[in-house]
Order: C-alpha cells, then structure tokens, then sequence
C-alpha cells in the first residue's frame, strides 16, 4: 500500500495545490472554478474540469485523495498513464454531466410549478438571484420545490468525488475479490460487495435528499460513467497496447 504511481501523484499534487489556493483566494477560486448551473451567470465553460480540482474542506479533499491514492494506483498500473488519465477525466466528466442534468430536471419541475401559479417570469428570476419571494405562493407551490429550485440553479459543486467513484468502481471490476479493510467496518470486505454498497447508499440519499449537502447524483454519474468504460475495456482487453 505504500507505492504510488506517478499519474496519481501528479493528479493529488495539482489538487492539493488547488486546496491550498482558496486558504488564500477563498470565494474568488471557488466562484471561478467550482460547477455551477450551465444557465447561471457564474458559470464558465472550464468548470466541468475545474471542479474536479476544488474541495469543500480538509476532510473532503483527504477522503478524496485517499481513495485516489489507493483505488487509483493499481488502475494505472494495470492500464498506463494515458488510459487512466482518459478513464479519471471521462468519469469526471460523467459525474458533471448527471449532476448537472437532474440539477436540470430540479430547476425546471421549479420553474413550471411557480408559472402555473401564476409567478411571472420576473419574479422567479429575482427568486433565483435573492432567494426571495412572496410567501403566498406558498398556498400554491410546496416550500421544498421552491427551495430546491434555488439550490440547484445557485449551489456549486466541488470535488474529485465523482472521478474517484469512477475509478472505484473499476477498481472493483478489476480486482473483486480484493479484501478491503474499512475504519468504519473491522472486519475485511471484498470490493464486489463493498462498492456496490457504497453507490446504492447515494442511489437512496440522491432520491430521498441528503441533509449533508452531498453531490450523490455526481457520485452516481461518475460511477456510471466509470463502470461503463471499466467494463467495456474488461471484455475488450486486447486493445490495451492501444493507449501506450
């Protein structure tokens, strides 16, 4: 457990540095590269790549890292740089993508409930810019459809979350019957049984709402995404020497 490969040490480092960044930075960093909602005015075109590189805490980014570190070292062992890095940016991306889309789906159930209670188009976007309205529509429209219109349209996301899913689900295509050993479980675990376990944990606080502000649907999208192209490269691994 103590080696690393380089890719994955190049990936913590530039991540690391990002952390370090917004001690100093703060909002300014997190405005310019954190993912926000592709229709708000703080979103720019870098941000589904940025994102991956931004965290919310030093416990985030340590969980995150870790997992990189140790699910990722094999993968590029396995695979080579240039696969890895196209498999961790593609799951990324994967994650930005879902996210983004049920963020979609969020904002407009929002949007379609407050016009046909007769909110003008105006005074949703005032809504969405302050978090303000009149409290009448309440009668009309559920406070928790309101809210989650907000969050989704002004809430960003940061982490390498949703890359590290992808390559812990590969991980577990790769290696399954691989016993792992868990601060919070005492006893080893093998990873087929493990991961699956961990995504139908953020399946269920995806659907039902997560009161910790988790991006579960990033971390659903990028094991998605992760799964899709570790399997396909599992039956096709006659065309590893491709990427070298």
């Amino acid at each position: 457990m103590g080696r690393i490969t380089d890719t994955v040490k190049g990936l913590i480092i530039v991540n690391v540095l990002f952390f370090l960044g917004t001690q100093f930075t703060g909002d300014v960093a997190y405005k310019l590269f954190s993912l926000y909602y592709f229709d708000s005015p703080n979103f720019k075109l870098w941000q589904p790549i940025t994102h991956m590189f931004m965290h919310g805490g030093f416990g985030h980014i340590l969980f995150n890292m870790y997992g990189l570190w140790a699910f990722g070292t094999p993968l590029e062992e396995r695979w080579g740089r240039n696969k890895f890095l196209f498999f961790y940016f593609s799951a990324g991306l994967g994650a930005a993508l879902v996210h983004t889309l049920v963020n979609y789906y969020q904002v407009q159930g929002g949007m379609d409930a407050l016009l046909a209670a007769g909110v003008s188009q105006g005074q949703i976007a005032d809504l969405l810019a302050t978090g303000s309205y009149n409290s009448s529509i309440l009668s009309s429209v559920p406070q928790d459809t309101i809210q989650s219109l907000y969050d989704a349209y002004n809430t960003p996301a940061v982490g390498a979350s949703g890359a590290v899913y992808g390559v812990l689900v590969a991980f577990g295509l790769m290696f399954p019957n691989v016993a792992l050993m868990l601060i919070f479980l005492p006893v080893p675990i093998k990873a087929k049984y493990f991961i699956p376990l961990i995504i139908l944990g953020d399946l269920f606080f995806g659907i039902t709402g997560s009161p910790f502000g988790i991006a579960h649907w990033a971390h659903i999208g990028g094991a998605l995404f992760g799964f899709i192209m570790a399997y396909y490269w599992k039956k096709n691994s006659f065309n590893d020497h491709r990427w070298n």
